[in-house]
This record gives structure tokens, C-alpha cells and sequence, in this order.
């Protein structure tokens, strides 16, 4: 049975397809107010029509933002808060994997900036009004291609031994420790924090890369779930009463599951949270 989420508010990052639109669809039909989070404005078109389309009484934002950007990510929460005094859940859903070592406009390499930056910055910045909502929630989507990486922190940006899914998979470690530390931060707040893997998901991701990383995924889609069945993780998180409190997470299928060893350690994830805000310029305000 869906969950009522009448008067919740949501905000969702990488909203306008794949995962992120399945989540806000759902959490749309159930009530909730969706705020979508996306780069391209036909796009994002796009995607309101799809949810009013299934939820036409839901009430639907959006908001405009490259989150590689760190300025833009600043932006995105100024507006957000501007417009709500309350945020129920915020799924941190936006994320890509680049061919070739790019960096941000801040002078980051893409990967890090994007699926680890932007998730931690912007979850700071909202965090007072988290508090404020409680009990709420933060869901941060990550990836088992997390398993078998590591942080190096000796070349985070990885300048020297780039390559696609070395950087991928470090940032969806850095999401699994940013949870972990995350949640022991908010301890005792009201709010939760956690991480999931949705599975191999057939959905745009990558196929901006180019013609290779398009052939490569639709030799894979045969062995892909649909974006509607990877979504399940995100909502159950968001919305399920059976994980209400539950927090420093790690789900697969709606089930709790075991990260690696380094995604577990304390000391890799206190160390990354420091580094993480020396990289956005942001002071520690849990």
C-alpha cells in the first residue's frame, strides 16, 4: 500500500528522467509536494507533463540548476528556502560518469564535483531546515560499482590515473560515507540519512558521452532493470513508515545490505567529510 504523503515536501536532484522522475512520480501520486531539480528547461518540461500526467492534482515545482556548479548549487538552496520553511525529504539522486577527466567551473574534476560535491554541499545548506521538518529525511542514491573502489586521497581529482569508473566509483563510495557520517552527525535530530544502490538501471545515464558509451549501454540493456523498478529503493526510503528512524543505511531491493569495508570505516569518512569541506569552502554546521 502507497504511503499518504498529503503535505510532505520533497526535493529531488536529477529529477527530469531515470530514477530521479520515477521517484517524483510516485511521491507525487502519493501527495507530496515534488520539487524537482534539473540542468535543462525542456527537460524539465517535460518531465511536470509526465507527473501531472499521473498525478494532475499534485502540486509541482522546479528549479533550474547545473550542480557541478557550486555557486548554482548555493543558488538552488537559496531558492528552495526561500519558497518552504519545511523540506521533508531530499533525495540526492543527480549523478553522471565522464569518458574524459573534465573539470567543473570551480576547477574540480566532474565526477567528484557532481555526485559527491553537490550532494554534500547541498545537503548542508539545507540542513537547517531538515531540522526544522523533523522527522525528515535524506536519501543519497550511490551505486554498488562502490564495492570495489577506494578514496585516494592522495590524487582525490584523480589528475594523474583517471579513469571512468575508477572516478565513478569513488564517488559512490563518497556517498556511502557521507551517509554514514551523516547520520552519526545527526543523531538525536529527527533527521535520517540514508544510502542506497538501485541496481543496473536502463536509463539515460552516459549517453552524453558520446557514441561509444550509447553502443556500450544498449548492448547492456538486455541485462538492465527499468528505471520504474530502480526507483523502488528510493521511495521505499523516502516514504516507507517501516524505516522511519532507521538511519546510516545501506539498501538494496528495499533491504538493508552490507557496503564495503571502507565504506564503513569512520576515520575514511571523517577524513573525507574535512576534505569535502575544504573543497566546497563550507564551515562544519552539523
Amino acid at each position: 500500500m502507497a504511503t499518504d504523503m498529503t503535505g510532505k515536501v520533497c526535493l529531488i536532484t536529477g529529477a527530469t528522467s531515470g530514477i530521479g522522475w520515477e521517484t517524483a512520480r510516485a511521491l507525487a501520486i502519493q501527495g507530496a509536494t515534488v520539487a524537482l531539480v534539473g540542468r535543462d528547461a525542456e527537460r524539465m518540461q517535460k518531465a511536470i507533463d509526465g507527473i501531472r500526467a499521473s498525478a494532475p492534482n499534485t502540486q509541482i515545482e522546479s528549479y533550474l540548476a547545473d550542480l557541478s556548479a557550486q555557486e548554482q548549487v548555493r543558488r538552488l538552496a537559496r531558492e528552495f528556502q526561500s519558497r518552504h520553511d519545511r523540506l521533508d525529504v531530499l533525495i540526492n539522486d543527480a549523478g553522471a560518469v565522464f569518458t574524459t577527466r573534465k573539470e567543473s567551473v570551480d576547477g574540480i574534476e566532474m565526477t567528484l564535483a557532481l555526485n559527491h560535491l553537490a550532494p554534500f554541499l547541498l545537503t548542508n545548506l539545507l540542513l537547517d531546515t531538515l531540522k526544522a521538518s523533523a522527522p525528515s529525511r535524506i536519501v543519497t542514491v550511490s551505486s554498488g560499482a562502490h564495492l570495489s573502489a577506494k578514496v585516494n586521497f592522495d590524487d582525490l581529482q584523480l589528475a594523474h590515473s583517471y579513469s571512468p569508473w575508477r572516478a565513478y566509483g569513488q564517488s559512490k563510495l563518497m556517498n556511502v560515507l557521507f551517509t554514514n557520517e551523516l547520520a552519526q552527525r545527526l543523531a538525536g535530530s529527527g533527521v535520517t540519512a540514508n544510502a542506497l544502490h538501485p541496481g543496473f538501471v536502463a536509463s539515460n545515464f552516459g549517453k552524453s558521452e558520446g557514441p561509444f558509451w550509447t553502443a556500450a549501454f544498449t548492448l547492456m540493456r538486455p541485462f538492465m532493470i527499468s528505471a520504474e523498478k530502480g526507483a523502488q529503493t528510493v521511495i521505499y526510503l523516502a516514504s516507507s513508515p517501516e524505516v522511519a528512524g532507521a538511519s546510516g543505511g545501506y539498501y538494496v531491493n528495499c533491504k538493508p545490505a552490507r557496503p564495503s569495508s571502507i565504506a564503513r570505516d569512520e576515520a575514511t569518512a571523517r577524513r573525507l567529510w574535512e576534505v569535502s569541506e575544504q573543497l566546497t569552502g563550507l564551515p562544519t554546521t552539523v
